[in-house]
């Protein structure tokens, strides 16, 4: 019986090592945000959404611009018109200064959907790639490795050049 149990003992202990070491050898890491700022479509993507940026900005320019032609020009007349005029004054100003808010609140929201929309395809396709390379090198597991994503040693194959060529980078 005590041969039975020892051998029993020695079998799962095998499998248990030899799935352990399997595993060990199914994982790779890779970069994501490295590979992505390598990729063209990003780069044409980020210019892309700077130039919106620019032109988001550049309008609201403008009206900081009216705003502030507007209040230096109320503060120099201040003094020489009456108080009711003055309390006009400074209800338009708050308008004015409350459509630049809305104004840059709306860029901004904009802005974030741009990016989004510019930068979702192109994650999608990196990651279809590294599934491809990892599926292809028969890796159950591929880690990310991006600084402070919780990778604290990364002695596995690293897919970064294989994924590259897939893509057809550089």
């Amino acid at each position: 019986m005590k041969q039975i149990n020892n051998a029993l003992l020695f079998i799962v202990l095998f499998f248990g090592l030899l799935s352990f070491t399997n595993a060990q050898t199914k994982t790779a890491h890779i970069n994501t945000q490295d590979l992505i700022s390598s990729m063209p479509e990003m780069k044409n993507a980020k210019t892309e959404f700077d130039k919106l940026q620019q032109s988001l900005g550049a309008d609201i320019q403008v009206s900081v611009t009216e705003y502030r032609n507007k209040l230096t020009q109320y503060t120099n007349e201040a003094p020489t018109k009456t108080q009711t005029e003055n309390e006009i004054r400074k209800k338009e100003l708050a308008e004015l200064e409350a459509k630049i808010q809305e104004a840059q609140a709306a860029a901004q929201k904009t802005a974030e959907q741009k990016y989004i929309d510019l930068t979702k395809p192109i994650q999608e396709k990196a990651l279809a790639a590294i599934q491809k390379v990892a599926r292809a090198k028969g890796y159950y597991y591929v880690l990310e490795e991006t600084p402070g994503s919780g990778l604290l040693l990364a002695d596995g194959p690293n897919l970064m050049e294989a994924v590259k060529r897939e893509l057809g980078i550089n």
